[in-house]
């Protein structure tokens, strides 16, 4: 475990310790120090930040790979530029690793460097199918659901989306239909749906009660706004027979 944050160092290595099949021999924290421990301890797999105090982290790779030390290399960093990833990728390096990352995350990645470690021990041969079963062996990144081609992944989440707006829109027209007054004005219609020829029972009991109101009027031979300027606003409903309030409703 090779970091120049002794503290972050630390973590990764109790990290790996979790995984099963995985040992951390060694934590420091320079590229010399680095060379020293991996001429003395012989790791089978070496975590590697870029930024070390002494030296880039990809340079130390590329010079291990030069002199023939056998150690493979997963890069943890935080850098995310392009030109340090592909240095790191023509460096030799197994993986990438973007800080900060979950335990889940590291796990996933060490499970299927043990597994391409087992697959290219056992191989006699490096026919295509090997080659490529090495390679996709090789990285545990994230992708379509297992069985599934990426065009048959797109493809479903294509035909999800229409759904999903199609549900807003309804909500849309539930929420306008709720902020409309009741009193018969158009509603948003939704797919499939007639609004009712027929008026609620709350409209039909407001123009019963507006045409008993019109008739008392009437019957005093006075208009709303005479009706008003007397003052026999309070009077008109004990004057008016029949009652104003239409069938069914009974006074509060």
């Amino acid at each position: 475990m090779v970091d120049d944050d002794f503290r972050v160092a630390g973590i990764h290595a109790t990290r790996v310790a979790r995984v099963d099949g995985f040992e951390c021999v060694g934590q420091v924290y320079s590229a010399a120090a680095a060379r020293e421990a991996i001429a003395r301890l012989n790791p089978d797999l070496l975590l590697l930040d870029v930024h070390l105090p002494d030296e880039d982290g990809i340079s130390l790779l590329r010079s291990l790979q030069a002199a023939g030390t056998e150690v493979d290399c997963i890069i943890i960093t935080a850098a995310q530029d392009l030109a340090t990833v592909t240095s790191a990728m023509s460096s030799g390096a197994v993986y990438y690793l973007v800080k900060p990352f979950s335990f889940e995350r590291l796990r996933t990645q060490l499970e299927a460097y043990r597994k391409w470690r087992q697959e290219l021990e056992s191989a006699s041969t490096a026919n295509q199918a090997t080659i490529d079963s090495l390679y996709n062996a090789r990285s545990a990144g994230p992708g379509p659901p297992p069985g599934a081609t990426p065009a048959a992944h797109h493809a479903k989440n294509a035909r999800r989306r229409p759904r999903r707006g199609r549900s807003r829109q309804r909500r849309r027209d539930r929420r306008a239909a709720r902020r409309q007054p009741p009193d018969g004005a158009a509603l948003p219609q939704c797919a499939g749906t007639q609004r009712p020829s027929h008026p609620g029972p709350h409209v039909r009991h407001h123009r019963q009660a507006a045409e008993l109101l019109h008739r008392a009027l009437a019957a005093r031979g006075t208009t709303p706004v005479g009706a008003a300027k007397e003052g026999l606003g309070r009077l008109l409903w004990r004057a008016t027979s029949p009652p104003p309030f239409p069938p069914g409703l009974t006074r509060n």
